[in-house]
């Protein structure tokens, strides 16, 4: 535990930061699965909406450096790959 006053308030904000932290992370991994499950559906024009949105919400947390900016752009590529894939 910590000892001293600023190490008990790095100790406070580093709760409130990890929490944080993890809902946007989670925003993310529901942001992909609506794309996935929009390709799933198989609606081309819905698929690609939801990419639109999705794309902004990775990018965002990447700005964030909640996740690394390659790993968003691996992301976005797969999930451009699969809508790009889609029957017309």
């Amino acid at each position: 535990m910590a000892n001293s006053a600023q190490a008990r308030k790095r100790a406070r904000q580093a709760v409130k930061a990890r929490a944080h932290n993890a809902s946007l992370r989670s925003r993310l991994r529901t942001a992909i699965k609506a794309v996935r499950k929009a390709v799933a559906s198989g609606d081309k024009a819905a698929a690609q909406a939801v990419f639109r949105t999705s794309t902004s919400t990775i990018d965002s947390i990447a700005d964030k450096k909640i996740i690394h900016k390659n790993k968003a752009a691996r992301h976005k590529s797969r999930l451009s790959a699969a809508v790009k894939a889609m029957a017309t």
